[in-house]
């Protein structure tokens, strides 16, 4: 199998520099760019995303990739803010989304036992099979940090509970998206990594 061509798509957000140290340590060097021409030929693309929804979007407008991502047919993978921006809708600052998955990120509702944001590591359940957790245990501990989140629906593939379940991994087709931080939650996320590029 030749090895994967990564694109990362160059949103803005932050903790890029975790994310490519995670994929070189599975061998693979991701090139991050907003170039739509790199991104349909790349055989992967990543999505990451630290900050605001709104900011995220008028990147990916200004760059010419909100109407391209939705039609993109190889394997791809958002994570944190870039599982909110695959849904159609963001609470925070009103953002229209890429609307690949079905659904809206909304602010989690504070509480004395739980801060917001969420953050730290908490364990998920999945909710059918996938390769995608081949190899990951159920009730597997991944790294979370996120103020907003999306309801369960019917692309979820597995569930976080804080306060209320939400969705932590959705999958539908040749796109899925991770809440949390894979390149930040050890051996698991880094199984979940290296089953995405072996896709």
């Amino acid at each position: 199998m030749s090895s994967p061509t990564l694109a990362i798509i160059d949103s803005g957000g932050a903790n890029i520099a975790s994310l490519q140290f995670a994929l070189a340590r599975l061998g693979v060097a991701g090139r991050l760019t907003s170039d739509p021409d790199i991104i349909l030929s790349a055989s992967h693309v990543i999505l990451p995303g630290v900050g605001a929804a709104a900011d995220s979007m008028a990147r990916l407008e200004k760059a010419g990739l909100v109407e391209l991502i939705p039609g993109l047919h190889q394997p791809f993978l958002g994570i944190c803010l870039g599982l909110q921006l695959l849904f159609e809708a963001s609470e925070e600052e009103n953002a229209k989304c890429l609307g690949v998955f079905s659904g809206t990120a909304r602010l989690f509702a504070p509480s004395p036992e739980r801060a917001v944001p969420h953050m730290g590591w908490n364990r998920i359940a999945r909710t059918r099979d996938s390769d995608l957790l081949n190899g990951i245990p159920d009730s597997a501990f991944f790294y979370f940090v996120h103020s907003y989140a999306v309801d369960v629906t019917d692309d979820t593939l597995a569930v976080c509970e804080y306060g209320k379940p939400f969705t932590a991994i959705a999958e539908r087709a040749n796109f899925a998206a991770a809440q949390f931080h894979p390149e930040r939650s050890g051996k698991s996320g880094a199984q979940l990594l290296k089953n995405f590029l072996a896709r």
